[in-house]
């Protein structure tokens, strides 16, 4: 996944790797697994070469050697950094489990850190922290919300989202899973406080009182989303919002893992998913998240809200008096 781990050691099969890249740049992929193929008879235990091969293979169409080639790199990848169980998952040779894949999706956004803006807004359209700001305007103009005391940015990146939120929120927390990723947003001040962790236990170790929680493109590395969802609504106080983002498909499973190693869900498991959660939906669009491949991906927008406190009936001498139980951080 990132430069430290190309090399094999070993001149001779580095070298027949660096050819394999640029026949596989020529787009001659079959020869290109032809030539790893002989570099890791050289070193077997390069971890990186199988992830090659099995790219290699993948791309020329030889599934079969692809998966054969990923099943070795997940005998060696211990921390999982390469993703070979998603790989696998991908081509239905593995489950790809429940949770995210913590070890991939953490190399993978150390590695992108650097050129992630430039690569997804300026090349891929990418507009979802724009989207779904604005949706949030609208929610707080509808429910008269002037402000946010709480909130945290979950899978802050490098900041696109904060940006936006930041003359909303009192105190804005964003959480990555990559350190280069915090890195990039911390040398912009944007957050009050800057946190690396996994999103899920993040929240099951807060506390509560949130009043507005974001997931721009997070969700889509999670796979199942009641837990999640359930994290989420557990640290945020009665009138909070969630705001986040989520590529959709049309199938009858709940959600499925696509070739790019992101999730898709579908609408109505989805829906389900935030009942169930306790959550009520004031957002639910589809939209286009953005090009990949000169193609757009269709997802969905989203912004529920945990319901309100009910007033309190009180009996004072005898008369009937209401109570509002509203929160006060949320204005």
């Amino acid at each position: 996944m990132i430069k430290a781990f190309h090399s094999s050691g070993d001149m001779v099969a580095d070298r027949r790797a660096d050819y394999a890249r640029r026949l596989a740049e020529a787009g001659d992929f079959s020869s290109a697994a032809e030539l790893i193929e002989q570099a890791l008879e050289l070193v077997p235990v390069w971890t990186a070469g199988w992830d090659f091969l099995g790219l290699y293979c993948e791309k020329a169409g030889d599934i079969a050697g692809a998966i054969s080639a990923w099943r070795h790199l997940e005998a060696l990848d211990d921390a999982g950094i390469f993703g070979a169980q998603l790989k696998l998952a991908a081509h239905g040779a593995a489950s790809a489990g429940d949770s995210t894949a913590v070890g991939y999706v953490e190399a993978l956004f150390d590695q992108y850190a650097p050129r992630f803006e430039r690569a997804l807004v300026q090349s891929l359209g990418y507009r979802v922290p724009e989207r779904l700001d604005g949706f949030i305007g609208e929610v707080m103009a509808e429910k008269s919300i002037a402000a946010f005391a709480e909130a945290i940015d979950l899978g802050c990146g490098t900041g696109l989202m904060g940006e936006r939120l930041r003359s909303k929120v009192s105190f804005l927390e964003g959480v990555d899973l990559s350190a280069a990723m915090i890195a990039e947003t911390g040398r912009k001040g944007i957050y009050d406080r800057l946190a690396k962790a996994e999103l899920v236990r993040f929240l099951n170790d807060y506390g509560t009182g949130v009043d507005l929680i974001t997931a721009a493109d997070v969700f889509i590395y999670c796979g199942v989303l009641p837990p999640v969802l359930a994290a989420a609504a557990r640290v945020m106080r009665p009138g909070a919002l969630l705001a986040f983002s989520l590529e959709a498909h049309d199938g009858p499973e709940p959600q499925f893992l696509r070739p790019s190693l992101r999730y898709a869900h579908a609408p109505e498991p989805t829906r389900q998913a935030i009942a169930d959660a306790g959550l009520d939906i004031l957002r639910f669009e589809r939209a286009a998240l953005r090009q990949d491949r000169g193609a757009p991906i269709e997802g969905l927008l989203i912004v529920a809200q945990k319901p309100p406190a009910a007033p309190v009936v009180l009996d004072l001498a005898g008369e009937t008096v209401i109570a509002d139980m509203e929160p006060e951080a949320i204005n």
